[in-house]
């Protein structure tokens, strides 16, 4: 069965999601209402319409419901404005209730029938009165969802160490799985100042290339470990693995030379084939 599959963000150059078309020939750079389980969303073509055969993913689409008018941009437009004073108004209220809690933002679907606010805590909330206020204040369906601090960073956005929007903003779906021994891997600075991203957890990237670097490192000689060179017999003080090279240390009396070789140029001590550690 052919489908017409377009992709659509809720923000310029913000993660993508896949629609069904619905039958409209959308092109890049449209803007489009869709249909989401928190109900109608205003949304920005990114790529053309695909008609795509026996998509596996099919069943788990939803529509495009129409190209979007001048009235629902502006709508949407209005909504941006009414989210921060549903945010000032969480927290007032939730400082009232003397709630531990940190409002992220608020989030209005198209039509106004709905409000998901977004806050971090230490523990457990019960904001069931903080519900009660806020739905009859703004006479709508009301959810507060209590979000890590990954959630919280990718939601915020914000610039990464290496200069460029965070990747949890601009594109991941889910989060990647960090661990400190991938930071060791691609021999990074295991300081968590300079390896976790603004959320204070592992930066997500760390996991991007971790398997290359386990590729390159098994060609690569154990760091302390006696290799021969064509300099003679010396230990290994420091691999490069992106270059593929070992600085190799010769002691020469009360004094030593560290001298760079490329990973051809050594082996094993006791290896006749030239096999690396």
């Amino acid at each position: 069965m052919q489908i017409d599959k377009v992709d659509v963000s809720y923000e310029p150059n913000g993660k993508v999601y896949s629609f069904f078309a619905n039958g409209l020939a959308l092109k890049k750079g449209d803007t489009v209402v869709v249909d989401t389980v928190r109900g109608a969303e205003l949304a920005y073509v990114v790529k053309d319409v695909e008609y795509l055969d026996n998509y596996k993913y099919a069943e788990q689409l939803k529509k495009v419901l129409r190209i979007a008018t001048p009235k629902d941009i502006e709508q949407k437009k209005q909504n941006i404005e009414k989210e921060k004073d549903i945010k000032l108004k969480t927290e007032n209220l939730s400082a009232e209730l003397g709630l531990d809690l940190k409002v992220t933002n608020a989030e209005l679907n198209l039509d106004q029938s709905k409000v998901v606010i977004n806050f971090t805590s230490d523990g457990r909330v019960d904001f069931r009165e903080l519900v009660k206020k806020l739905a009859s204040i703004y006479r709508c369906r009301i959810e507060l969802h209590q979000i890590g601090q990954r959630n919280e960073a990718q939601l915020l956005g914000g610039l990464g160490p290496c200069g460029r929007e965070i990747c949890c903003s601009r594109f991941l779906k889910d989060f990647d799985h960090a661990t400190i021994k991938m930071a060791k891997n691609q021999g990074l600075s295991l300081n968590p100042n300079k390896i976790s991203g603004l959320c204070g957890r592992l930066m997500c990237c760390l996991s991007y290339e971790n398997e290359n670097y386990l590729e390159l490192m098994k060609n690569m000689p154990k760091i302390n470990s006696s290799v021969k060179t064509p300099n003679g017999v010396g230990k290994v003080v420091y691999n490069n693995l992106l270059k593929q090279t070992v600085d190799v240390k010769f002691e020469k009396g009360d004094s030593f030379e560290i001298i760079n070789f490329t990973i051809d140029e050594i082996s094993n001590v006791g290896d006749n084939d030239g096999t690396k550690a």
